[in-house]
């Protein structure tokens, strides 16, 4: 009885049970996806290249590139005996045809302006010189295409089989390359992916989404639980082991929990106070810069964050490589000089409408805090809560004179910057019209050289402070909750999930 009951228990499935707070809208990588999506497929497709912890590009399935014709020409070496799940060996035409349906428009792809005439660079040419060998020439140079290919979002720019689709072209299901494969998707309830026993592992450390991804678990079940209540309920029962992209407040009840443990790790997501430079009354650098002067952001941060996350008034993150001595410079609170601008700017209590939400709690939590620490020297910040898709929608037409907003996680610096400059006549969304910013930002996306593309992050860096379009306040933190059994789990910059490395014990 001994015997079987052992052999009954070596028998049995390992399972690994997480939360989706919304279902996943297709198995099809960077085509019919959002962030939930990008998180589950991302265990099952690789690309040539992906990022590591620290944002920097590591390879994939390419082992090694070499880039020539004046930046123009990416060759990539292929790593030798990586197997799709459905058995077949990887092979440089399986590349191109990958990379030739991704520039297909009839496929729909998310990344496509990308590499079309307005986008970073256009694709002219994709070849395989040999089976282990593809050649990508582009007609000009950028510092964005090795990161473009590794975006989650863009579905990693995924090498997938042939069997993926149909004769006819359109999806079936993703025959990839990766650690796990997809076992089954039942709408508005679970995902199920299972460990790829013919899975080819990198022999580097686990970073970001490349090196190793040695999976310890059988089966990893995606549960779609929208009630984050009763998610934590699940988790504290136990029919849950992993809980992801945790609020803060979310965390009160859990930190005292015996049986669960924290993941807290720095992450990319941005969140500040928007000005709109173009009002008549915010249009004076020196309101703007009043307003910043007169707050403590280190403070606002504790509140908001309850110590999860640090204050940080640079468009680049503090896990970004480019983020420097000269980025952890910012505004420092003085009220003396804050008062001696306004009045200078002629201000004498005029209000300012600063929009915000409560679906972020951050957020909301920030503008009040604002609102009070400006009060201090006369500026009278008047608050407005929206919707969220309203404020979305407000933000896109840059129809706010301020507001708090909350943007995605962004891994490249080239991209941090992006989300933000740009001209208000054509991109009213955008927070900082400055040609000159506009014109360094075009060079950073242009020149792979470290060192030149740091020199114009701090430039840039530099002139946005000075010029206020925005107050940066902090990056979020990525916050998880894992049962005490759950071994392995490591967190990292970007908001998306790697069970590979996990083990359920």
């Amino acid at each position: 009885m001994a015997l079987l009951a052992m052999l009954g228990k070596a028998g049995a499935e390992t399972l690994l049970r997480t939360r989706l707070n919304a279902d996943i809208r297709s198995t099809d990588p960077g085509t019919n996806r959002d962030a939930n999506t990008d998180g589950v497929i991302g265990h099952v497709v690789e690309g040539l290249v992906a990022f590591r912890d620290d944002t920097s590009i590591g390879p994939m399935l390419a082992d090694s590139w070499t880039v020539s014709n004046e930046g123009r020409t990416y060759t990539f070496r292929l790593r030798q005996g990586v197997k799709f799940h459905n058995g077949a060996t990887m092979t440089a035409d399986d590349v191109v045809w990958s990379l030739k349906r991704w520039l297909d428009p009839a496929t729909q792809w998310r990344c496509l302006s990308e590499f079309s005439a307005s986008g970073i660079a256009r694709i002219e040419k994709i070849e395989a010189p040999d089976p282990q060998t593809v050649a990508i020439t582009l007609d000009q140079p950028t510092a964005l295409f090795l990161p473009t290919l590794a975006r989650p979002d863009c579905g990693q720019t995924a090498i997938i089989h042939r069997d993926s689709v149909g004769p006819d072209g359109k999806w079936i299901a993703p025959v990839g390359t990766g650690p796990f494969k997809l076992a089954e998707w039942k709408r508005g309830q679970y995902v199920d992916i299972i460990r790829f026993d013919g899975y080819v592992s990198r022999s580097e450390p686990r970073t970001g989404y490349t090196g190793a991804k040695d999976v310890k678990v059988d089966r990893v079940r995606f549960n779609v639980i929208p009630d984050s209540s009763a998610a934590k309920a699940g988790l504290l029962s136990g029919s849950l082991d992993v809980i992801m992209s945790l609020s803060t407040p979310d965390l009160e009840g859990l930190r005292s929990q015996p049986g669960v443990q924290l993941s807290i790790t720095p992450g990319l997501a941005l969140t500040g106070i928007l000005f709109q430079t173009g009002d008549p009354l915010l249009k004076d650098v020196r309101i703007r810069r009043a307003i910043a002067l007169s707050i403590d952001t280190p403070q606002i941060v504790d509140a908001v964050m309850e110590g999860t996350a640090r204050a940080n008034n640079s468009a680049l993150p503090i896990g970004s490589p480019f983020y420097g001595e000269v980025q952890s410079h910012g505004y420092q609170q003085n009220l003396v000089e804050a008062k001696k601008l306004l009045a200078q700017a002629g201000y004498h209590g005029q209000p300012i409408k600063m929009i915000t939400n409560k679906r972020y709690t951050y957020v909301f939590d920030s503008a009040m805090l604002v609102q009070a620490m400006a009060q201090a020297v006369g500026i009278n910040i008047e608050i407005e809560v929206l919707d969220w898709a309203t404020q979305l929608d407000r933000y896109n037409r840059g129809d706010y004179q301020s507001m708090a907003f909350t943007y995605s996680a962004r891994l490249d610096p080239s991209l941090s910057f992006e989300m933000l400059t740009g001209p208000k006549a054509s991109q009213p969304r955008k927070v900082w019209d400055n040609p000159e910013g506009q014109e360094m930002l075009r060079q950073s996306m242009m020149i792979d050289d470290t060192a030149k593309r740091q020199a114009l992050f701090d430039e840039m860096h530099r002139r946005f402070i000075a010029d206020v379009p925005m107050i940066v306040l902090f990056n979020n933190s990525e916050l998880t909750a894992l049962r005490k059994n759950i071994k392995g789990y490591a967190g990292w910059l970007y908001p998306q999930p790697r069970f590979w490395g996990v083990a359920v014990q």
